[in-house]
């Protein structure tokens, strides 16, 4: 796997009871997953040279982020490396451009949009539909909310332009909250959809996630399911395919973004799925049958834990355990520093409310916002 993150990690806590060996192309040896994968690799994923050095030997290379460039996987493909999801694939995800293009093609609904040349431009995309706010993606290298503008005016629209690649503009979608479709799809076509999820985002960053999502329609599930299948056979894609979705206030779906890894929408499908979107891509990457995708509990609740003032968990860690038994606590390995995501909680049962108190509850005393 290319990346040391935590989706690395949990990847690796996926593949120990397969008996699938691991090796990790890290930037540090900090990196969340280097500290717990025996075989580490450091290096730079942006050279080839060492993506190279890096795959000899491999069955298969899959990522935890998609910032690897496009023309090295295809020269890893053409010399006969297995790259899952394929550059044909991934380029995609790493490109909103492209994306919103592909999209377009295959009658996939999404939010009003187009490439914008400057600021001038963005206040004329404004005007052909409901006026500002608009919101402003660069096309690549964007994530958690990073590379993701929301402009009331042509002043502040100059501000996504400094980054020096193309900019994508999008109408401001007035929806009733996002939604997240998880699928999971193997080289030979067999695919497993989970269930429909609601995804809270605070600062651009997800903050909670709800599964299944509360009072969606079974007729919208359904869709947002079908859609999520047709993307990842359309574009071909092997492994765990997060599509991010608006629910709009009229009763429809439009496809946000798109994420070719596993995905923090899928988190509670740890513990609260019979498999997790962790193993399942591990499964698809290889080509082996996918896994149950179903719930255990009827809801469970996954809540991030950011980083706060307070640097040492330790004791509060203790406290969460203790007073929730049945409380699952995921952390990352990581330094903890402000807004940063250093773990998450998961807490399943047969009543939401219960649920979602309990996991709010043990994040909010991890971070140090409350005392009791």
């Amino acid at each position: 796997m290319i990346g040391g993150g935590q989706l690395a990690r949990m990847a690796h806590d996926a593949a120990i009871p397969l008996g699938v060996r691991f090796r990790l192309l890290a930037d540090t040896p900090q990196d969340s997953a280097a500290l717990a994968v025996n075989d580490v690799v450091l290096g730079d994923y942006r050279d080839l040279e060492t993506l190279r050095r890096f795959a000899a030997g491999c069955d298969v290379i899959t990522f935890d982020h998609e910032h690897v460039p496009t023309e090295h996987l295809r020269t890893l493909l053409a010399e006969g490396v297995n790259v899952r999801p394929g550059p044909d694939a991934l380029v995609f995800a790493q490109d909103k451009g492209l994306m919103r293009a592909k999209l377009d093609s295959l009658g996939v609904p999404c939010p009003r949009h187009r490439l914008v040349a400057d600021p001038a431009d963005v206040t004329q995309f404004a005007q052909e539909g409901d006026g500002y706010p608009v919101v402003l993606k660069t096309t690549r290298g964007g994530y958690d909310g990073k590379g993701v503008w929301v402009v009331k005016d042509e002043a502040e629209a100059a501000e996504p332009f400094r980054a020096g690649v193309p900019v994508l503009a999008e109408e401001k979608v007035d929806f009733v909250r996002e939604l997240a479709a998880d699928v999971v799809r193997s080289p030979h076509g067999q695919a497993v959809a989970y269930p429909v999820v609601e995804s809270v985002q605070k600062d651009g960053i997800c903050h909670e996630v709800v599964a299944p999502a509360p009072n969606l329609s079974a007729h919208l599930a359904a869709e947002a399911q079908a859609l999520a299948l047709r993307i990842a056979g359309e574009l071909d894609i092997t492994g765990h395919l997060a599509v991010e979705l608006f629910e709009t206030r009229d009763g429809r779906v439009l496809v946000n973004e798109l994420a070719m890894r596993p995905h923090n929408s899928g988190h509670w499908s740890i513990d609260g799925a019979v498999t997790s979107q962790f193993e399942n891509h591990i499964r698809a990457v290889l080509d082996l049958p996918l896994g149950d995708p179903r719930p255990r509990q009827p809801w469970t609740v996954m809540v991030n834990v950011l980083g706060g003032d307070y640097p040492d968990m330790y004791s509060a860690y203790l406290h969460c355990l203790a007073r929730d038994p049945g409380l699952r606590i995921h952390m990352y390995g990581k330094d903890v520093k402000p807004g940063r995501k250093v773990g998450h909680v998961t807490v399943f049962g047969d009543d939401l409310e219960d649920v979602r108190e309990r996991a709010r509850h043990a994040a909010a005393y991890l971070r140090g916002d409350i005392t009791e």
